[in-house]
């Protein structure tokens, strides 16, 4: 799990100029806001060394990589194969996301798919993994709110 402890709003600031410049380089970052470069250097690689960046597949769009189908599938498993439920998950190019809950179902995918007969397909190969006993999609009709931190950031980097 990622740590926390030395976010401060500069960082706040350097993660909201690259949500707004994505390719910017150190430099560029540095001369944005008006902070050296070699800070801005030394925040960037203590950030990614405490794991508190996403790789940067994680800003692209799955409909532009041609899956513009997205489902919310729940699984339930026999919990003595959760384990290799999980990997085999991983494993599985179009989930894209997996969660551990409470509530009905063990785990929360999301899959992306290249149409609905794709999706059937990703569904019934999840169904066949071992301990899973069943499964429930959910398809998503729109992203009315996309998954973001800005506001969250903007409020750190005001301090």
């Amino acid at each position: 799990m990622p740590n926390h402890r030395g976010f401060d709003a500069l960082d706040a600031r350097i993660i909201r100029t690259l949500d707004r410049l994505p390719g910017a380089s150190v430099l560029a970052l540095s001369r944005e806001l008006g902070v050296a470069r070699n800070t801005v250097h030394a925040r960037l690689s203590r950030l990614a060394d405490e794991g508190m960046l996403s790789p940067e597949s994680t800003r692209l769009n799955a409909a532009a990589l041609g899956y513009p189908l997205t489902a919310f599938v729940a699984l339930s498993l026999s919990q003595n194969a959760a384990d290799e439920a999980y990997e085999r998950l991983g494993e599985m190019a179009q989930v894209v996301e997996v969660h551990s809950t409470t509530g009905d179902a063990d785990l929360l995918a999301r899959v992306v798919a290249k149409d609905t007969s794709d999706l059937h397909r990703v569904t019934r190969a999840m169904l066949e993994l071992p301990g899973v006993t069943r499964t429930s999609t959910t398809v998503s009709l729109s992203e009315v709110v996309p998954y973001r931190l800005a506001l969250i950031l903007d409020d750190l980097a005001e301090g």
